[in-house]
């Protein structure tokens, strides 16, 4: 057991330096680093009081981001970079889907907001309006039915809801290790030591 907590710290290290890499880099379209963008969604997750669990979800949502290289702003190319699975292959060993169908979910997400909640869609930035396109628009009224009853969709939209304010140049968070000892809290090695 005690290897298994290694190799988890190891890859949520890995993890530590993508951010450390590529996180400085601007975040599509916005006035804030994918780092800032990160630590301000988890941020907002965890003044929510939510579980280790989403509050990791919502500092990872958008490691797909991280890894590849499309340029800064790919939208503004028409190219829909499906960061929302991207990094998934990546995280099954570390998380359940607890974590990962959150992040699985965020973008679905807001297709899902914009349909029920009209007003959304005109809260959304520029380039979110712009890859809400590229991801397949809004939700019509069935298919917003049948997203909302998947597993991990509530905490996809809580998520969504902090992503899209998750954008103040001036927002003052904890750092990304605070983040990272949560992370390691419910990682699958140490939930079942826990059990």
């Amino acid at each position: 057991s005690q290897n298994l907590l290694t190799a988890m710290a190891l890859i949520l290290q890995d993890i530590e330096l993508l951010f450390e890499a590529r996180g400085h880099e601007q975040y599509s379209g916005e006035s804030v680093t994918q780092l800032q963008h990160a630590l301000q969604t988890a941020a907002l997750a965890e003044g929510e009081a939510s579980s280790d669990a989403l509050v990791t979800a919502a500092l990872l949502h958008d490691l797909g981001h991280l890894m590849h290289d499309l340029g800064e702003t790919p939208s503004l190319h028409g190219i829909d970079d499906v960061h929302q699975y991207r990094a998934l292959p990546f995280l099954r060993s570390l998380f359940d889907d607890e974590v990962l169908n959150a992040i699985k979910l965020h973008v679905d997400a807001k297709r899902y907001l914009c349909a029920m909640r009209p007003p959304y869609h005109a809260s959304l930035s520029v380039d979110s309006k712009r890859s809400l396109l590229l991801q397949g628009g809004i939700f019509n009224a069935t298919d917003a039915e049948k997203f909302i009853t998947q597993p991990g969709a509530q905490d996809a939209v809580r998520l969504r809801l902090w992503d899209d304010t998750a954008k103040d140049a001036d927002r003052v968070t904890p750092p990304l290790s605070h983040f990272i000892q949560r992370a390691l809290r419910c990682t699958k090695s140490v939930r079942a030591l826990a059990a």
